[in-house]
């Protein structure tokens, strides 16, 4: 079979403009690809026009996003007030809680900046904070996970803050009272979140705050049921009345601080949990210490265009980065799709082999930089064979600056890769453009919501590797105080010319990567719409002997990629949750939403083209 776009990948392109969403009660059995009444917003995965574009999981949070744009927002303005949202109506996944990164092109300069909001490990953090001391090994994921050993310091209001202070039109304050209004009156239930509070049902039963907003009853809250969130639209309230300084030194951060060092434990949890919930040692110090970072974006050339990324401690643009200077040494476009996968599967393990021995927090500029030389991707490109799948796990390869042959040095250990997280993609009618991914971790967090806050915390520490593996080389991933954990965050803004192409990022833990990277296959080497690039079933493969799949791929690619040696994927029910727009001719804009993943996602134009 030739590279044409396949049936697989095939979207029905359609316009929207999502008006300002006003939350009224909703009739009951409203959830996705539906509008609950006239004023709720349905879901439709992609829209084409001018003027401004956004792109969410969430279409609350996408009219509330264009609503700036359409009032006069720049595209700054509307991620914050979009992810804003994101925190009430995707509380699992964002919030003020966790932490994120974010990646921004300036059309006033022609520049792209970064902000890593990261969450950092407070100062009490030792090598061995996720070794049970009583048995010498390490925790349980789950037992380490909910707790108050898994909070990081949160990054996330000041990211909003510090992007708004840097190149924002609109004040914080304004740009929180959407999303108070909907905390405040509430929005439909759909399957998903109802799904999700289901599946962390057993953990939020742990705690009283948790319990009382999310297990009305005992239970989670029915499809078609109202949430609302009353104490969250009162702590945007605050913030928008005092700052950020009233989350970062003032009652709070009192109140996270205090749920951190002695969780909110219901004395009468009627679901057994089969850990001990152990206290964290988060002080109002490590809150009131905490800074985002403004570190210089990774980049790559890729078939003339520019790739821009996330440096650490994300391992995104890296990853993604040479992933893409090993394809370019093929010309994936004179191949089979059956072999183009074949390459971007081989390209993957190569970047992740490399990812997992030598990028954390603290990894060198130099290292950083041969990881992504050319000269570096052509030596890892050797490796790749292209009649037969290399046997996993490959070993890293060795970027000391001399290239030329294939040698290899010692493996390094993985480590606990994050499960959930959301993305969100805005441009302006200026061309602007921000990619912003931001997290708490875990779905669901570590599972406590912060008494009368309303917001959940993140379990980012988790993403640290618990313990250096014997016999290994130093993992760069080790648990240390004002330590940031590696990320897989790969929020991704691709140049032509130096004008923007396309943004894109997604949620998915370790699988970020892969979703990002194949995405822009898709797009520029297989000749995919960007609506095809995203509904394109999907595969993983992370330097495992076991590559995860969803079913469509599978059933599509599974056999003809066995023929390669591939091992049998592993079949997951989703890869991803990702956002994108793309900036066409005169001035126009393509978003791009999931059309099916995570219930589908929310894409919206400011002046859509019928």
């Amino acid at each position: 079979m030739r590279l044409t776009v396949t049936t697989l990948a095939r979207v029905a392109v359609a316009a929207v403009t999502l008006v300002a969403w006003q939350a009224v009660p909703a009739p009951a059995g409203a959830g996705p690809g539906t509008a609950g009444h006239s004023g709720e917003p349905p879901r439709t995965p992609t829209a084409q026009g001018y003027a401004g574009a956004v792109s969410t999981v969430d279409p609350i949070a996408t009219a509330v996003g264009v609503d700036v744009l359409r009032r006069g927002g720049n595209a700054v303005d509307a991620a914050v007030a979009a992810a804003a949202t994101l925190g009430v109506t995707e509380p699992f996944s964002a919030g003020i809680g966790g932490g994120g990164f974010l990646v921004y092109y300036d059309a006033r300069t022609k520049r792209v900046h970064t902000i890593d909001g990261r969450e950092s490990a407070p100062a009490s953090t030792r090598q061995d904070s996720f070794v049970d001391p009583a048995t010498g090994a390490p925790y349980a994921f789950q037992e380490a996970r909910v707790s108050g050993l898994s909070v990081g310091v949160p990054g996330t209001l000041l990211t909003w803050h510090e992007a708004l202070r840097k190149w924002g039109s609109r004040p914080l304050s304004a740009l929180l009272s959407p999303a108070a209004d909907v905390a405040e009156r509430g929005f439909t239930v759909d399957p998903t979140f109802r799904q999700q509070v289901s599946d962390n049902s057993a953990a939020f039963a742990q705690f009283d705050s948790t319990r009382a907003l999310y297990l009305p009853g005992g239970q989670p809250p029915a499809v078609g049921s109202r949430q609302r969130n009353r104490d969250l639209a009162d702590t945007y309230r605050q913030i928008a009345r005092h700052g950020v300084d009233v989350f970062y030194r003032g009652p709070i951060g009192a109140d996270l601080v205090a749920a951190v060092q002695r969780p909110p434990v219901a004395d009468d949890a009627t679901v057994p949990w089969q850990f001990p919930i152990r206290p964290g040692g988060m002080t109002r110090t490590d809150l009131a210490r905490y800074d985002v970072r403004f570190p210089a974006p990774t980049r790559s050339d890729y078939r003339g265009y520019d790739v821009y990324g996330m440096s650490t401690p994300s391992s995104g643009g890296v990853a993604v980065g040479e992933a893409l200077n090993i394809l370019e040494r093929f010309d994936l476009s004179t191949m089979t799709v059956t072999e183009a996968l074949h390459h971007y599967l081989e390209a993957s393990a190569l970047a992740y082999a490399d990812r997992n021995r030598y990028v954390g927090d603290d990894t060198s500029q130099r290292v950083l930089r041969e990881l992504l030389d050319d000269g570096y991707a052509a030596e890892r490109a050797c490796r790749v064979d292209p009649n037969r799948a290399a046997p996993k796990p490959v070993l890293p390869g060795d970027p000391d600056g001399r290239y030329g042959g294939c040698a290899t040095a010692p493996t390094g250990a993985e480590g606990y890769p994050g499960q959930s997280t959301t993305n969100l993609t805005v441009a302006d009618r200026w061309g602007n453009v921000v990619e912003y991914t931001l997290t708490i971790e875990q779905t669901g967090g570590n599972a406590m919501v912060v008494p009368g806050r309303g917001f959940l915390l993140n379990n980012e520490l988790t993403d640290f590797s618990f313990a250096q593996t014997p016999g290994a080389a130093p993992d760069p991933n080790l648990p240390a105080p004002g330590k940031r954990p590696r990320s897989s965050m790969s929020p991704t803004i691709v140049l032509d010319d130096g004008r923007p192409f396309l943004a894109l990022g997604s949620p998915g833990g370790a699988t970020i990567i892969t979703t990002v990277l194949q995405i822009l296959v898709n797009r520029i080497d297989l000749g995919m719409s960007l609506p095809e690039a995203m509904a394109a079933p999907r595969a993983s493969q992370r330097n495992s002997a076991a590559p995860q799949a969803e079913p469509a791929f599978i059933a599509g690619y599974g056999a003809p990629l066995s023929g390669f040696g591939h091992p049998p994927f592993a079949s997951t029910p989703e890869l991803g949750a990702a956002t994108a727009v793309e900036l066409t001719g005169r001035h126009g804009f393509l978003a791009s939403a999931e059309p099916v993943r995570r219930g589908g996602g929310a894409a919206a134009v400011v002046q859509p083209t019928y």
